[in-house]
């Protein structure tokens, strides 16, 4: 059974029910059994003949007069007003509904605003990245070109733990750049100059896509370009702006 079906519907089938109680109670109390006084001209004659009880007077019932039978009208009145009752909190349940889940679209629809980065922070969460590939670059038991791809990689997921929007036609270098030079747009502060950023990708380029082995210059090439873009970037944490 879907249970959600049941909880929309629900409503709707306690206010039918409840009509159909209403309409009954009020059928019930119009129609009640009545007699009809029969007609006088149609009375045979019947001599009257003495009597040792006395007779009592008899009021005659009214035409039409309604016997007993039917519903009482305060029952009928009750159950009006309950009915009138349920069909209010139906409504409210109804409104309260719809206006809620509009007010949850809407909220969903409306992206939450980041709160502005500093340049000092995310030149800290760079440097975490930058010290573990500097560790996995002095292992002389990792490949050359699978240490120096793995720490592009790490800058990779700074960036999108920054905040750096990745866009339509994003080269591999364009996200880690907007890291570093800034992205006004998304609230990220420029931490690093072009320069350093331009050699390690560089180096990233040669080792990702070159065709010859990648040996331990390679390694080195990508050594001294980390050591060189993490020095700007502790210059950034003590407060001082990048050229």
């Amino acid at each position: 059974m879907d249970f959600g079906v049941l909880r929309r519907w629900w409503p709707v089938a306690a206010v039918t029910a409840l009509l159909a109680v209403a309409a009954l109670a009020a059928g019930h109390s119009a129609i009640g059994a009545s007699r009809i006084p029969p007609a006088t001209d149609t009375i045979p004659y019947v001599p009257e003949y003495p009597s040792e009880t006395p007779s009592f007077p008899v009021e005659p019932r009214q035409a039409g007069e309604q016997t007993s039978g039917g519903i009482p009208d305060w029952l009928v009145t009750v159950a009006m007003a309950l009915l009138a009752a349920v069909v209010l909190a139906v409504v409210g349940y109804v409104l309260w509904t719809v206006v809620g889940g509009a007010l949850r679209r809407t909220t969903r629809a409306v992206p939450a605003q980041r709160a502005r980065r500093t340049a000092a922070g995310t030149a800290r969460e760079v440097m975490a990245a930058l010290d573990a590939g500097l560790v996995e670059l002095d292992d002389r038991s990792t490949d050359p070109r699978t240490a120096v791809i793995a720490c592009w990689v790490r800058l990779e997921e700074a960036a999108e733990e920054a905040g750096v929007p990745r866009r339509t036609g994003d080269t591999p270098t364009d996200l880690v750049g907007r890291l570093l030079r800034g992205d006004p747009a998304a609230g990220i502060p420029a931490i690093a100059s072009a320069d350093v950023l331009d050699g390690f990708a560089h180096v990233y380029r040669e080792a990702r896509y070159a065709t010859h082995p990648v040996d331990e210059r390679t390694r080195d090439q990508a050594r001294a370009a980390l050591r060189r873009l993490r020095g700007e970037l502790t210059s950034v944490v003590a407060g001082e702006v990048p050229a």
